[in-house]
């Protein structure tokens, strides 16, 4: 399983605009194969992180290389929202454990 993990900085105040952001786009993840989940998390009023689960890196890589990640990144996050470029990140899963 491969974690990929963007994390984002936005300005103070921008919570709503940001989170009103993610929650209205089209993904066009759900018929992408090798994708399993995706998740926003906050950790505090100006910090996030997307966390998008795969079944292998190469599921991953071929995604970013697909058309429906360039219909799901062309939706532009409004002006003013982030303060800087998010940081991508991508994790091998080492292991894991379920109930």
């Amino acid at each position: 399983m491969y974690i990929a993990m963007n994390r984002f900085t936005i300005h103070p105040g921008q919570n709503a605009a940001f989170e009103a952001r993610w929650q209205t786009r089209n993904s066009y993840l759900k018929d992408v194969p090798g994708f399993l989940r995706f998740r926003l998390l906050q950790l505090d009023e100006t910090r996030y992180s997307s966390y998008a689960e795969w079944e292998s890196e190469a599921a991953f890589r071929a995604w970013t290389e697909s058309e429906a990640f360039r219909k799901a990144h062309s939706q532009r996050m409004p002006e003013g929202v982030l303060a800087g470029h998010p940081q991508l990140e991508g994790w091998h899963v080492i292991l894991e454990e379920t109930p």
